[in-house]
């Protein structure tokens, strides 16, 4: 006998299914595909009540549907009953009209390692999903479960009526007024070879899989790995593939071109974290396997790609490439060497209007209206009027025209600028190489106590501030100085090993007070080394201004090499892979971590095909040039440790910090006034006490992490695949107590969110007026080759001297337009902790705790404001400071200089 609910349900679904022209338990005879393929997983919570549908359920509405979902237990079965299931499939993109599904029972019967399972064919609401978002359709099917079928475990999708696929974002089981969410959001494909199979949104650890499903999570899991045993060695993957694998960055130059070739980064010689594999043709050069790289088969797993909102706002990765090419010839008649001719040309590319060289434009066969036409395509980009282009001025420039000329600014931007992550503490005295002084020349610095004491006034001696913890610096003379030689080789660029030293002062503001550039022992050229003091004489104080350029150069190449793409881009994809290849879908750290992966291969592609390619923006405009990537491959090999990663063992690292359990953070800062440390330490723990709650609802003891087979699966292929060349560094956690997966957790999520915004959103606002951060230094300093004509040039006008050391209007222009791009919020940016991500819903508990983590970056929101409103703290406000925002944790869309993404997803 029904209920009085089941037969209202059931006159409701009657109503429907007059509406449509095929009912779901079989479709126009034809015999059930689930009798012909193995079957997938799936699991579902029990309700012990059965209300009353709600007026929203039983409405023909499925906006309405989805809505009334959100929150639901589960849907109820009775014992011993058939019970009626209504199942709405929300699916984006156009798609064909049925889907042919299969329901997997959670538990297993007869002794079989698998579920019930009942077929069942879900038809488009004809003339209903309208009413839904733009490319947005609802299928519906209506079925019996038999008596005794229990909890729903999976949902399969045998077959689906379109030849492109379907993004399936989500699957509501409803019965008895019950429901069942599904958060799916994944790419299904018309292939014969693929059936898909979702879950609820529930977690379940390994051993805790209900018996009807634990076969179908293993077999989703191996189908992400790729088939078979020899899965590595598979051919070229297509674009429709969700299968990912391992391999080294083999593909950043062209095998075709001589002159294009670059090492393969990833193996003993130049040790690098893994790729995706894309499977293209392989050619061997001197015993390394180059792939084939063109941007048309550039491969990304189909769930991780860009989304449509995504892929229109980045305005497609092909723009990138063209602007590269025809920048030459709209800014300097292809002369990429040009320098700017003085500071107004200067001042109007980044204030007004940019005019073209239309006559050089004209005279190359480039049709006018075919640049007005791209022009118009990259509007976001540039607002064009006429033949101009237009860059907005960045904050900097408008509070202080002048603030990049001042030692002050080129000193506070070490603690509240766009690389606060290189200053260190000076804690040995004298400053010493760990270099082979045989090579490069005498270890020791050139920076003397003189020197310092001379520069500081003589308010303390030498040994009384590395005492009192006044000396500051940012030394890349170690890792620079072996690729010197190199370099200089190259046309348009020179390099050198570079420090400059700071002393803090009584108001916890730095000052310069010293900058030295090495040159090590060339051919037959003994070492060159200078330092440089900032000084009132007209001739020292140029001297001075070009050390800085080089200084910032270098900081500008390591910023954007280290800082941003090895510790975050490049070293956040291993993670990613390993996580689908080893966690089930089920699983509550695969869940925990998923939104921190949202983009991140996508936008890795796009940068390993336009920036960070032979080539590509960083070779053309950063000082390293070709070697640029050689030399992130150093700086990973000699510096990069995981443990090290953590924000207060980064601190602590660097000096900046010391443990402090009586501290707030449990760490006491150096520098109390440093923005970075002080906005991303409340992060850190607002992230940690998040995680620590979400680990312990989870696991209940040290044994349950220990004996976890897939975290323990994943972990183990992170260090010995992802991280390869590192896998026998004795500083990798071990994963046996929830202390050790919760920082671990916490170290992943940190820099997939607040580390990334920190050095990647600021770009535009630090950076665009390259004076402030030139990323390349051309030309040698004067005093180096000393020559007549160099040091009368330098009297004669000095300015000029800065103009040719400075980045050709060529570099600027291509680095200004790729800064539009870098740290541009998209319209469906996913900030940390503001939404609660839709496999969770449904899940009180881990709610709870999401709410409190929401609740306490408000109160770290506040906390920033305040602190930017502090007069007292100089590093942040002040007469034409810029406020140091980049650790806020929402934004708008756009450029705006602040916000927290979840993920390194731009």
């Amino acid at each position: 006998m029904l209920s009085s609910s089941q037969v209202h349900q059931f006159e409701f679904s009657s109503a429907l299914l007059a509406l449509r022209s095929s009912s779901c338990s079989s479709h126009n005879g034809k015999k059930s595909i689930a009798a012909t393929r193995s079957r997938p997983t799936v699991w579902k919570i029990k309700s012990s009540a059965t209300p009353t549908p709600s007026a929203e359920t039983i409405s023909i509405n499925p906006r309405s549907i989805i809505e009334n979902y959100k929150g639901g237990v589960g849907v109820g079965v009775l014992v011993g009953v058939p019970v009626k299931l209504k199942v709405t499939v929300t699916v984006k993109a156009p798609a064909g009209q049925s889907l042919e599904l299969e329901f997997v029972s959670s538990q297993a019967h007869d002794g079989s390692d698998e579920g019930i399972t009942v077929p069942g064919t879900a038809t488009k609401t004809l003339g209903l999903w309208e009413s839904l978002e733009d490319d947005t359709v609802q299928y519906v099917c209506e079925l019996n479960l038999p008596a005794g079928f229990g909890e729903v475990g999976a949902v399969r999708v045998l077959e689906i009526n379109h030849d492109k696929g379907i993004f399936v974002e989500n699957i509501v089981l409803t019965s008895d007024g019950s429901t069942t969410a599904m958060a799916c959001n994944s790419w299904v494909q018309p292939s014969n070879d693929e059936i898909r199979v979702f879950f609820p949104n529930k977690s379940y650890l390994p051993s805790d899989t209900p018996s009807g499903i634990k076969k179908f999570r293993k077999q989703d899991l191996e189908s992400l790995r790729g088939e078979g045993p020899n899965e590595d060695e598979q051919g070229q993957r297509k674009a429709s593939d969700r299968i990912y694998a391992y391999d080294k960055y083999n593909d950043l130059g062209n095998p075709a071109e001589v002159e294009m070739v670059r090492p393969v980064l990833g193996g003993p010689r130049h040790p690098y974290p893994r790729r995706c594999r894309t499977g293209r043709p392989r050619v061997n050069i001197d015993g390394e396997d180059h792939e084939m790289n063109t941007k048309e088969d550039y491969y990304v797993p189909r769930d991780d790609v860009f989304s449509p909102l995504k892929s229109a706002d980045f305005e497609d990765k092909q723009i990138l490439s063209a602007i590269q090419g025809l920048i030459p010839k709209l800014m300097a008649g292809g002369n990429s060497n040009l320098p700017f001719p003085n500071f107004s040309k200067i001042d109007n590319l980044v204030s007004f209007n940019v005019p073209l060289n239309t006559r050089s434009i004209e005279a190359q066969g480039i049709d006018i209206d075919t640049i007005k036409k791209l022009l118009h395509v990259i509007k976001l980009l540039f607002e064009t009027e006429g033949p101009h282009f237009q860059f907005r001025a960045p904050e900097l420039l408008l509070r202080d025209r002048f603030s990049w000329l001042r030692d002050e600014e080129f000193a506070r931007q070490t603690l509240a600028g766009l690389n606060p992550l290189s200053i260190e503490l000076v804690k040995e005295w004298p400053i010493k190489s760990k270099l082979d002084p045989s090579t490069y020349g005498p270890a020791e610095s050139a920076i003397t106590n003189d020197i310092v004491e001379r520069q500081i006034n003589g308010v303390m001696t030498v040994d009384e501030a590395i005492k009192n913890k006044k000396l500051f610096i940012i030394d890349y003379h170690d890792i620079l100085l072996p690729n010197v030689q190199a370099v200089r080789e190259l046309e348009g660029t020179t390099l050198y090993g570079s420090r400059a030293l700071f002393f803090l002062t009584e108001n916890n503001t730095l000052m310069p007070i010293a900058i030295e550039l090495t040159r090590p022992i060339i051919d037959n050229e003994p070492q060159w080394r200078h330092v440089f003091t900032p000084s009132s004489d007209a001739t020292n104080l140029w001297l001075w201004r070009l050390a800085k350029v080089h200084v910032l150069a270098h900081d500008s190449g390591y910023h954007q090499l280290v800082s941003h793409w090895v510790r975050t881009h490049c070293w956040m994809e291993p993670y990613a892979i390993a996580a689908n290849r080893q966690l089930s879908v089920m699983h509550p750290i695969y869940k925990l971590l998923h939104p921190h992966f949202r983009y991140t291969m996508a936008i890795n592609a796009n940068a390993q095909q336009t920036l960070i390619n032979a080539g590509g923006v960083i070779e053309s405009c950063f000082s390293p040039k070709r070697y640029s990537m050689q030399l992130s491959s150093a700086a990973y090999d000699q510096l990069w440790c995981f443990d090290m990663e953590a924000l207060p063992a980064d601190l602590i690292r660097r000096g900046m910090a010391v443990e402090d359990p009586t501290a707030e953070h449990g760490v006491k800062l150096t520098i109390e006034d440093y923005p970075y440390a002080k906005d991303g330490l409340e992060l850190w723990d607002a992230i940690k006490i998040w995680v620590s709650n979400y680990v312990k609802i989870y696991y209940q003891d040290e044994n349950a992490i220990a004996t976890d087979t897939e975290l323990q699966a994943w972990w183990t292929e992170v260090r010995t695949k992802g991280h390869e060349d590192k896998k026998d560094e004795p500083w990798w956690p071990v994963l046996n107590t929830k202390e050790s997966l919760i920082e671990t957790l916490t170290t992943i999520i940190w820099v997939a969110s607040g580390h990334h915004a920190a050095v990647n959103f600021g770009q535009y606002g630090y950076a665009s007026y390259f004076p402030n951060r030139p990323t390349i230094a051309r030309t040698n300093v004067p005093l180096e080759d000393f020559s007549d004509t160099e040091i009368a040039n330098l009297m004669r006008k000095p300015e000029d001297e800065l103009m040719k050391c400075y980045p050709s209007q060529v570099q600027a222009i291509t680095v200004l337009v790729v800064l539009n791009m870098l740290p541009n919020h998209s319209p469906d940016e996913e900030y940390i902790g503001d939404q609660l991500p839709p496999m969770w819903t449904g899940n009180n508990a881990v709610e709870g705790k999401f709410k409190m983590f929401k609740g306490r970056l408000s109160i770290m929101n506040g906390s920033i404001e305040d602190r930017n409103n502090d007069p007292m703290l100089r590093n942040r406000t002040g007469a034409g400071v810029v406020p140091y925002k980049l650790l806020e944790q929402l934004s708008g869309p756009g450029v705006t200089g602040k916000g927290v993404p979840n993920s390194v997803s731009i």
